[in-house]
């Protein structure tokens, strides 16, 4: 029996539906997630999927800043690029996936990612923009040429970026020494808010709120530094807009005593590992509250 297809023609569509497909239909694409500085030296850090390794010799890597399809302008990475034609493309593993997207909102210009988002950021050896800390494998490159795919919205610009060195964590290496795709753990891209774990499969990550989140930064430092939370954990908590009331928390006290006996003999960690309980099942709202009332008891 033959396949039954549904047919399109890029000539009749309209780019974002078109945009849909393509992402759709194309993956899993490896992530770059791409350190750049500007010309004053400011850090600026930014997930792509387009993105692959196209030689070893020389070693170029390629990623696409595309226009922004919706009011055809351009991101911050394909500015730095220009001005200080150096990036460092880290890779992305499943530990990182959250602070990761919180750091594709799209922050005013000069906005630190890395801060917003809790990465730590590691000098590197051969060029200016910093290394993400805990990533596992971090590729210093030299940008050789900028290649704009057209003047639209959605339209790429491929950024050719040659290695001219490159780290890897110790930890992610089988005995032979060289990467162990089970051990580095990665994630890839899909269409809409999915993933896929190279581990294990698709999952989703919903996608930053188009208004900015508080981002790390700006979190309690009693949650920022908890042993028990992890980046993942604090990067949903940073995709808030705004943190909840006081009101609020009360409220929500009332409505759970289990939260309310949790606090009244509990611990810093009992309330952490409540707060994740909630996270797992997509609950940020009631983390935050049972943080919040812990924090300010």
């Amino acid at each position: 029996m033959g396949q039954e297809m549904l047919t399109l023609l890029p000539s009749e569509m309209e780019t974002p539906e078109l945009h849909g497909f393509l992402l759709g239909a194309i993956g899993p694409r490896p992530i770059a997630f791409a350190s750049t500085v500007d010309a004053a030296g400011t850090p600026n850090l930014s997930p792509f999927s387009f993105f692959n390794v196209f030689s070893a010799n020389p070693p170029v890597l390629i990623f696409s800043p595309a226009r922004r399809v919706r009011d055809n302008t351009e991101k911050h990475t394909l500015e730095n690029v220009r001005e200080v034609p150096e990036v460092v493309i880290n890779t992305v593993s499943y530990a990182m996936v959250q602070q990761m997207s919180l750091s594709s909102t799209e922050y005013p210009r000069g906005v630190n990612e890395f801060v917003k988002a809790g990465f730590g950021m590691e000098p590197s050896r051969k060029v200016r923009p910093f290394r993400v800390s805990g990533a596992p494998a971090q590729f210093e490159c030299e940008v050789t040429e900028i290649r704009p795919l057209g003047q639209q919205g959605g339209a790429g610009n491929l950024v050719f970026c040659q290695v001219v060195a490159l780290h890897l964590d110790r930890a992610v290496l089988d005995a032979e020494g060289r990467p162990d795709p089970a051990k580095q753990d990665l994630v890839a891209r899909m269409g809409g808010d999915w993933y896929s774990r190279s581990a294990s499969g698709l999952f989703e990550v919903p996608k930053p709120l188009r208004n900015l989140g508080i981002g790390m930064d700006l979190m309690p430092e009693g949650i920022r530094s908890s042993t028990i939370l992890t980046g993942n954990d604090l990067g949903l908590l940073g995709n808030v807009e705004a943190l909840p009331q006081t009101e609020e928390v009360a409220a929500f006290l009332e409505s759970a005593p289990e939260a309310s006996a949790l606090l009244e003999g509990g611990s810093t960690e009992k309330v952490h590992q409540a707060a994740r309980r909630y996270l797992a099942g997509n609950d940020v709202s009631s983390a935050w509250k049972i943080l919040l009332a812990w924090e300010h008891r």
